[in-house]
């Protein structure tokens, strides 16, 4: 009699794995959105204007090279 509260407590335990395991999964995939995994692929391009700018600011780059760079990344001003 007196392991009947511990299985109860094994069980308790081993369906809130099984949740934990089943949100895990569900959430690595992105949800039920295929799109979401490609995109995260890609660079990010406003990243990379942002850390341009920044280098630009600084005077780590000329002019030229920071248009040259701006034309590269798609940006076109």
């Amino acid at each position: 009699m007196g392991w009947s509260w511990g299985f109860g407590l094994v069980a308790l335990v081993g369906i809130a794995i099984l949740v934990y395991v089943v949100i895990r999964l569900l959430s690595k995939n992105g949800g039920s959105d295929p799109s979401s995994t490609s995109t995260s692929t890609q660079p990010d391009l406003t990243s990379a204007r942002k850390i341009l700018d920044e280098r630009f600011a600084r005077g780590e780059v000329t002019a030229e090279q920071y248009r040259e760079r701006i034309r590269v990344l798609g940006d076109g001003r």
